[in-house]
């Protein structure tokens, strides 16, 4: 047993040295966004604001995307118990993104790139690089949980206790912790380092999905989700510590399977092989368009079916929402003045959601050129009289189209989904949510733009694309939370796009905002014609 994980300490070691910087940004990117914001929120909080959010996150369809609350009246909703309700389930859900990210790159993707092998020719042990990983990983999530706890302490506010603050970062940590045993046993089960990341976020994209389903008809049945145990611990209402014994079970189970699938299989093999391909190539592979479309099939599908089953978790929530409206004097009155229908008052915050992860699918598409690129799997194209326009245009037809398709599915399954729970009470056609969605086309683009922007100049920044998009979206999200200046506001492009059903269709905006995205596009183009290639033999 101590010949699997020999050395495995000075991998540790090694590995804390080398990625000292991302460490840093890693707990304070995270730390700060989880623990930082108390100040805006105590600002929220004062006169009846309390009471008006807690009526508000009462709404099925905030309950889906924030979770549930264990106060049951308003006049126990505290600043400490908005807190939490508000943040804790995002941030456990980002922790669990960069963790799995984290593992997969010092496991399966290291394996992919022949280093594993490097090291594995000293007195390293067969599996003391997936140790030493997820060692780290578990000791910076410790660090991320403390950083947390610690700052939101810092602050002394009212019923922000130091306990209930150690329990919000405890919860935080766990969920990256869950994250990573998740992902070491995907880079066990999965081919390559890129399946391995997609099956990983796909469960956890799930997880999120299926508890917002149970959050909504019933919050016993999420705590069978893993994903329930990173924000069910109710930190300042009821500390509940019991959860976290719970994931640390699992992690501790997932950690002991990854460790016994990667000792029975060789290394570069997978328990999931890679279906083998045809005796010979199609036709259509004969061209850059048929190649291209056989390279991103797998993910365009997989991220569609994603697409479908989140509109119809957010849709079906629609047919409990007029109740919920009939059963509140609060929200009656607020929706009364405002001459909308609750659904179509809640169409546009959950459209602005699904198509902001919509649009990862277009970006994922445009980088794909350049990792193809840096694979040296295009080098023998550019011997041939295939161009680089050819390959350029294409990867950015197929992005935009992928986008069309993922807003279509998207809108499409949360309307008729939406429609068939609400029955004869509906307000609202399916021309209505596409619409909806298609309104938010130009956002898309944009960030399909940027991206080809990145791939012609300096394709390594692409992935900074990914940064921008969360950075709208939370602006986006909890923007209208905190109050923020309208200028700041700005700042993210789904912003300046009007949220149909409620506020009516601004063709300037939607014309600009495509135009200067073709901008961007051709100027990606320009950029990528003249920069130097990845060339390999």
């Amino acid at each position: 047993m101590k010949e699997k994980f020999a050395r495995s300490n000075t991998l540790f070691l090694q590995y804390l040295k080398r990625d000292w910087k991302k460490i840093i940004i890693w707990i304070l990117g995270i730390g700060l966004f989880s623990a930082a914001f108390i100040p805006a929120f105590e600002e929220i909080a004062k006169g009846q604001g309390l009471i008006g959010m807690f009526e508000t996150l009462q709404n099925p369809a905030m309950t889906a995307m924030v979770g549930p609350t264990p106060v049951e009246a308003a006049a126990d909703y505290t600043l400490g118990a908005m807190y939490a309700h508000e943040m804790l389930l995002f941030c456990g859900l980002f922790a669990m993104i960069i963790a799995v990210l984290h593992v997969v790159g010092h496991t399966r993707k290291e394996e992919d790139l022949g280093l594993t092998e490097l090291v594995r020719s000293f007195q390293i042990g067969r599996q003391a690089n997936s140790l030493a990983a997820m060692a780290e990983t578990v000791f910076i999530n410790i660090l991320l949980a403390l950083f947390i706890g610690g700052v939101m302490a810092s602050f002394g506010a009212d019923t922000i206790s130091a306990q209930s603050s150690f329990l919000f970062g405890a919860s935080i940590g766990m969920a990256g912790i869950i994250g990573a045993g998740i992902a070491l046993v995907m880079a066990q089960m999965m081919p390559t380092s890129s399946s391995a990341t997609g099956s990983a976020l796909g469960l956890v994209g799930l997880l999120y999905i299926i508890r917002s389903g149970t959050d909504v008809s019933n919050v016993d049945l999420t705590m069978f989700n893993p994903m329930g145990w990173t924000y069910l611990t109710y930190p300042f209402t009821e500390n509940n510590w019991i959860p976290l014994i719970f994931a640390l079970i699992f992690c501790v189970v997932m950690t002991v399977i990854a460790f016994t699938l990667e000792g029975g299989r060789d290394m570069g093999a997978s328990y999931l092989p890679q279906r083998q391909g045809r005796e010979s190539a199609k036709k259509s592979l004969l061209s850059v368009q048929g190649l291209f479309i056989k390279l991103n099939k797998g993910v365009m599908i997989g991220w569609v079916i994603a697409f479908v089953i989140m509109g119809a978790a957010y849709g079906s929530i629609y047919g409990d929402m007029q109740t919920f409206l009939e059963s509140n004097e609060l929200m009656k009155q607020m929706f009364a003045h405002s001459g909308f229908s609750i659904e179509e008052s809640f169409t546009g915050t959950i459209m602005m959601v699904m198509i902001g992860l919509v649009s990862i699918l277009p970006i994922a598409i445009v980088n794909k050129l350049f990792a193809e690129e840096s694979r040296l799997h295009l080098s023998q194209l550019h011997a041939t009289k295939v161009t680089r326009g050819q390959l350029y245009w294409t990867s950015i037809g197929i992005a935009i189209f992928a986008g069309l398709i993922g807003i279509l599915f998207a809108s499409g399954s949360l309307g008729g989904i939406a429609i068939s729970a609400m029955g004869d009470s509906a307000t609202m056609d399916i021309v209505d949510f596409l619409a909806a969605g298609y309104n938010f086309l130009p956002s898309l683009l944009f960030f399909t733009g940027l991206a080809a922007l990145a791939l012609g100049w300096a394709p390594k920044l692409g992935k900074v694309v990914y940064a921008y998009l969360g950075y709208s979206f939370m602006l986006n999200y909890f923007g209208g939370i905190l109050d923020l200046p309208d200028a700041f506001s700005k700042t993210a492009i789904q912003s300046w796009i009007p949220q149909l059903p409620m506020e009516e269709f601004d063709a300037p905006v939607f014309i600009t905002i495509m135009a200067i995205s073709i901008a961007l596009m051709v100027l990606g183009y320009l950029g990528y014609k003249r920069r130097d290639m990845i060339e390999g033999a």
